[in-house]
């Protein structure tokens, strides 16, 4: 059901680690980005690609025109994805209506018994 938890706990050891050693579990490559932002973005390979490779999880950053500020906004999407991952929803119980909630709903269906039976002639 879900992400496996080996998987999350590989997810939650890898969002403490510090910059360096995150990126040294990585695979980083350039690229070039193309769009708009004119011949230097067109020509360099500013685009940051990012995959770490434990999890299997790939970001890409092409926004800006510099490599540098590139690989950190997809070094920071990448900590947000696996933060995501490492995430476990509290479990889900379920639940039955109280002793009061029984009564208003039971009391309630009486009166529009009521109202409806009083709108019969014959009784």
């Amino acid at each position: 059901m879900g992400i496996p938890e080996e998987v999350r706990a590989v997810a939650r050891r890898a969002l403490a680690l510090p910059d360096d050693a995150f990126l040294a579990e990585c695979e980083e490559t350039f690229f070039v980005a193309g769009g708009p932002g004119g011949q230097h973005r067109n020509k360099t390979e500013s685009g940051v690609r990012l995959l770490h490779r434990p999890t299997g999880i790939l970001v890409t950053a092409t926004e800006r025109r510099s490599q540098l500020q590139n690989r950190t906004a997809a070094l920071e999407r990448l900590r947000e994805r696996l933060a995501r991952l490492a995430h476990r929803p509290a479990p889900r119980r379920p639940t039955r209506p109280g002793r009061g909630a029984k009564e208003r709903r039971l009391a309630d269906k009486r009166r529009r018994a009521e109202r409806k039976a009083g709108r019969r002639g014959w009784e």
